[in-house]
This record gives C-alpha cells, sequence and structure tokens, in this order.
C-alpha cells in the first residue's frame, strides 16, 4: 500500500512540477491571483492566465538556449 502511495504521488509531482519547478509555481500563483481578482474585486480576469502562458516560452526559450 506504501508503495502504491508513494508511486502516485511520485507520478503527480513529476506531471504538475516536471522539469521546471518555476514554470508550475507561475501557473499556481496566476490562478491564485486570477481567482481573487474575480471573487474578491469583481474584475474580469481572463486575460492573466493567457499571460502566465508566456511561461512556457520562456522555459522552452531557457532550455534550448542552454542557460539555467
Amino acid at each position: 500500500m506504501i508503495r502504491a502511495l508513494k508511486s502516485f504521488g511520485a507520478f503527480w509531482y513529476d506531471f504538475v512540477i516536471g522539469d521546471d519547478w518555476q514554470v508550475a509555481a507561475i501557473v499556481v500563483v496566476a490562478l491564485a491571483v486570477t481567482a481573487l481578482l474575480v471573487h474578491a474585486a469583481g474584475i474580469n480576469a481572463w486575460w492573466l492566465l493567457p499571460l502566465a502562458a508566456f511561461a512556457l516560452a520562456w522555459s522552452l526559450h531557457r532550455a534550448t538556449s542552454g542557460k539555467s
């Protein structure tokens, strides 16, 4: 049972975090800020998540340029 739980946790960690924990952190922060803007301030904040998608381009650029 413990082995199955460890495997399950390792899968989700690798799936969510993957190779770049910074992109995962940016996505989590963008989701949280969007939720706060929509629910607390009543602002239509759909535009924030596409901006956060640029984190993927940033990560790809870093990975292909040889700089970490």
